[in-house]
């Protein structure tokens, strides 16, 4: 939330109106609806953060519905542009190159470049939500045919972390969150919760979704077309 928050606040101050990302359809067009969840909600992380918090987010920056949908494409004209998805995109390739040029290491997993990450997509998800997210990531790159089918069946079978460094792992996040050991456990215990069941955006997004469909339709006007062609 930070990061976001404060890269459209710097660009917008600097009067820079395109931010470049590496998003891509190559590795990550394949998403399962059930595993909901808007990294972007301020309004979900506020009402998470009221009824479990210890403190108030008094500092605490996140990009408001308004800014996100409204005020940044909008009224400050600005765009998100993904490169990589214009060109032919081959992860195998990229991270060779990636070796090459500039020395990269590579890592197990998707998320594997911090231990919290990794921690948290290998292990917390998957054993406490049932979320393998291994699964859509390679089924994106089957349909794009970055991997085959049979190569990713292959990668599922190895296990998600280490069961010699997991315990490590769970030591150097409870350091961070300041939570015991006892308390981690518990958490992992108790019955899962949705961020459905707190105030989020999921209405005013439907919202502003059917105002601009009706909008292109009657106008024929495709405000996103129109910025990307500038």
């Amino acid at each position: 939330h930070i990061f976001f928050s404060m890269l459209y606040k710097i660009a917008s101050d600097h009067g820079i109106n395109v931010i470049i990302s590496g998003g891509n359809i190559a590795t990550e067009c394949i998403f399962p609806n059930s595993w909901h969840g808007n990294a972007m909600d301020g309004k979900n992380l506020a009402a998470i953060n009221k009824k479990f918090g210890t403190k108030k987010l008094r500092k605490y920056r996140a990009v408001s519905f308004f800014e996100y949908f409204i005020w940044y494409p909008i009224f400050k004209n600005m765009i998100t542009l993904r490169p990589l998805d214009y060109m032919p995109f081959d992860k195998k390739s990229a991270i060779i190159e990636l070796e090459k040029t500039i020395g990269f290491k590579r890592y197990r997993g998707k998320h594997g470049e911090s231990e919290f990450t990794k921690f948290f997509q290998n292990f917390y998800l998957p054993k406490k939500f049932g979320f393998d997210k291994r699964r859509p990531h390679l089924s994106s790159m089957i349909v794009t045919q970055g991997i085959s089918r049979q190569d990713a069946l292959i990668e599922l079978e190895k296990p998600l972390y280490n069961s010699a460094e997991i315990n490590q792992q769970i030591d150097f996040v409870c350091r961070k969150l300041k939570i015991s050991r006892t308390d981690f456990d518990l958490i992992m215990l108790k019955p899962n919760r949705s961020c459905l069941e707190f105030p989020n955006w999921e209405r005013q997004l439907r919202i502003t979704k059917y105002i601009y469909r009706l909008f292109v339709k009657l106008t024929g006007i495709n405000l996103n077309e129109r910025l990307r062609s500038r």
